[in-house]
């Protein structure tokens, strides 16, 4: 009777089966059911896979577009990662408004939410964290990619104990940077400075500490990296950006660029490159592009020209 059943509806709700074969035709050893898939206790062969989904259909609404089964993917970004409640305000679920008294009541809900949302002081200062690291990115205009690995190294700092003695501002704009560095991504220690709420001392510590307790694996910058984004200041053709380039990369693979600051060498190639037109942009111009001083474009410059002229 049983057998029947099965190859009647084609599967066994008891024994969770979809063949009536005991043995195994390979080697005729007992099979094992197990999740609706039924396999070979000796040989391993695999007779039959049967996952099914017992949920039945799920029902959308005409005019639903996004009929997706599952909801939103789990976040390094959220301190809970994504699996948060929020409490609306003035409509329901089908767009009504709320009266006055249901809209005072989900007030007063979301107020004890609020309260209790925290599980931790730790949890606190991860959200808040986290909340810094969406801000920076924004400013920063960086892919949500980078702000989820900018996000899971700040919970890692956190996990290390890095946050102790330092704020919780200066390592979550370092984790921004350190991201930044680690996918090579042009973003210099003053760009991401100038958007966080701290100075670029601050914000330099944090990542030395960083890179060095972590052990990140940073590569190190290339001039040729921060020339587009300097060039793109002025009105240069694209020849001096391209003679530009080519003195980088000539000067980095020599290691003539080694200990330099990556920027202002790349303001230094700028500065040479662009030298043959017939109004140049000033030596200050390039330095205020690259973020730093007069000098240190000039003395880049200098042994940018000295490493030309020997190399020819």
């Amino acid at each position: 009777m049983a057998s029947r059943d099965i190859y009647e509806h084609g599967f066994d709700e008891s024994s969770g089966r979809t063949i009536a074969a005991d043995t195994c035709p390979e080697c005729g050893s007992r099979l094992n059911t197990d999740g609706g898939e039924i396999t070979c206790r000796e040989c391993g062969v695999v007779l039959e896979s049967c996952r099914l989904d017992r949920r039945g259909p799920r029902i959308f609404a005409e005019e639903d577009s996004e009929k997706a089964r599952t909801g939103a993917p789990l976040t390094d970004t959220r301190h809970d990662r994504g699996l948060s409640t929020e409490i609306g305000y003035k409509r329901d679920a089908k767009g009504n408004t709320l009266s006055g008294k249901k809209q005072r009541q989900l007030s007063r809900l979301r107020r004890e939410h609020s309260r209790a949302q925290w599980q931790s002081k730790a949890e606190r200062n991860l959200a808040t964290g986290l909340a810094e690291i969406a801000r920076i990115s924004g400013d920063l205009d960086l892919s949500k990619s980078l702000r989820e690995q900018a996000s899971s190294l700040f919970r890692t700092a956190q996990d290390s104990d890095l946050l102790l003695g330092r704020s919780i501002e200066s390592i979550a704009a370092a984790s921004v940077y350190a991201t930044c560095r680690l996918n090579e991504t042009t973003r210099t220690l003053a760009e991401v400075a100038a958007v966080a709420p701290v100075d670029v001392d601050s914000v330099e510590n944090g990542y030395r500490t960083l890179n060095a307790e972590l052990e990140l694996p940073v590569p190190p910058q290339s001039p040729v990296a921060f020339i587009p984004s300097i060039a793109g200041k002025f009105d240069l053709p694209a020849r001096v950006e391209q003679r530009a380039r080519q003195f980088a990369t000539r000067a980095h693979e020599a290691g003539v660029s080694s200990g330099t600051h990556p920027a202002g060498f790349a303001a230094a190639c700028l500065e040479v490159a662009a030298s043959s037109m017939v109004d140049p942009p000033t030596q200050l111009a390039f330095a205020d592009a690259a973020d730093v001083s007069a000098a240190t474009v000039r003395s880049h410059r200098d042994r940018l020209t000295a490493f030309l002229a020997e190399d020819g």
